[in-house]
């Protein structure tokens, strides 16, 4: 256990947090960093960042500057760039930060070759340890074509997570999963959505009225994807809308498959946004009538929540995370990933029945005006001494991933 003791309970502790992905990269992991980053200052917590450099910047950076995210400082690490993504190296470099951080409790966010090390390292160090999954890395590489590297992806995730002092599942698609690959102490930890920021009122502003009007002159049906524009998205779904009378279809994001997805959606003369962030993205939101996910490999989906909190009827595959996010019939509906034209018609019957999409509009909004951030960061935080109480791993599970870990760094 850290020398710092649990019994300090809610007092000022220090939080080293490894992440696989930060700023300036935006997605998930890094969305979700940085409201727990926000909450921990909020709090009057401390916290020490370690996460991957940039690659191609890196050379530009003063190694002697250590970069600041708000009051804490950010530490970065080498990495490399996989299809325009840094994927951190489990450089020794981690260790000694992680050793000079005074940390109270890791968290380890989407843990895999940075936090697989750390997590190792914590245990060393008597340090206890939260591991947030957030990415099927499985099912990433099954989808991308490196089916053969499946099964031991699946056996380094699963010891990864079996070395932490507790592992976070963000639904309980997830959590079930991670039960039967043999991994101890699971427990649920979902996100928290910005309330304020997604609002129905945004719709009434004049300039996302005239966005509207700009995109459906004729006063359709706006049916619309907000999120990362990448393969595992699979969000040439939408080519099922082809047809639909009275609709126009928007995808605010971006990505690597932009390209592909303005050639496979041509038929349906998309409005692309781009990437937005902020007042813009919650602006995209407002612009929608209905939002349509279309990943069925979401280990969570926090735009369903985003989408709910602007009052959007939310239309996902029944699969993963969005089973716990959507309740059929009530505030949006679930359809079979592997249905032909599934999609397609549940977006018909919404489309055809404006007083119903209203109705789960408005209940989407109140499944989520409680699931603030600030609720989430304290529930994090409870979870963090629930960790500090059952101490750092044993260490027979911390010297099966060493010799992972040495191996990994030895090819790298």
């Amino acid at each position: 256990m850290s020398a710092r003791s649990v019994e300090r309970g809610t007092s000022q502790r220090t939080v080293a947090v490894v992440t696989e992905s930060f700023l300036p990269t935006l997605n998930g992991v890094t969305t979700s960093v940085l409201a727990v980053l926000d909450h921990l200052e909020r709090r009057g917590h401390r916290a020490v960042v370690i996460a991957p450099d940039t690659p191609g910047l890196a050379q530009f950076r003063s190694r002697t500057q250590v970069e600041r995210y708000r009051s804490f400082d950010v530490h970065r690490v080498p990495a490399v760039a996989y299809r325009r993504f840094p994927v951190a190296l489990p450089h020794p470099v981690l260790d000694t930060i992680l050793a000079a951080s005074g940390a109270d409790v890791l968290h380890a966010a989407s843990p895999f070759l940075l936090g697989g090390r750390a997590i190792t390292a914590a245990g060393r160090l008597g340090i206890p340890s939260v591991a947030v999954f957030q990415t099927d890395v499985a099912g990433f590489a099954r989808r991308n074509g490196l089916t053969a590297t499946v099964p031991l992806v699946r056996r380094i995730l699963g010891r990864i997570h079996a070395g932490a002092s507790l592992t976070l599942a963000p639904s309980s698609a997830t959590a079930a999963m991670l039960a039967e690959e043999g991994v101890p102490r699971v427990v649920r930890w979902g996100r928290g959505v910005d309330t304020a920021l997604f609002h129905p009122d945004r719709r009434r502003s004049a300039h996302v009225r005239a966005a509207r009007r700009r995109i459906a002159p004729g006063g359709e049906t706006i049916v619309g994807y907000v999120g990362r524009l990448a393969p595992e998205k699979e969000v040439e779904r939408l080519a099922e809308l082809g047809g639909v009378p009275g609709i126009r279809v928007a995808v605010a994001g971006g990505g690597p498959s932009r390209a592909v997805l303005e050639r496979r959606l041509r038929h349906l003369d998309v409005t692309f946004t781009g990437p937005l962030r902020g007042d813009a993205l919650a602006d995209a939101y407002a612009m929608l009538d209905v939002f349509v996910h279309t990943g069925p490999a979401e280990t969570f989906g926090q735009t369903l929540q985003e989408a709910h909190a602007s009052g959007l009827p939310v239309v996902a595959p029944a699969s993963g995370g969005p089973i716990d996010l959507v309740a059929p019939g009530l505030d949006g509906e679930l359809y079979d990933p592997d249905a032909p034209q599934a999609l397609r018609r549940a977006v018909l019957g919404l489309v055809t029945d404006p007083a119903a999409a209203a109705r789960m509009g408005s209940a989407g909004r109140l499944r989520v005006e409680g699931t603030t951030w600030e609720a989430v960061g304290d529930q994090l935080l409870a979870h963090h001494d629930t960790a500090r109480t059952i101490g750092a791993p044993p260490a027979s599970s911390r010297a099966l991933r060493v010799g992972w870990d040495e191996s990994v760094s030895a090819r790298a």
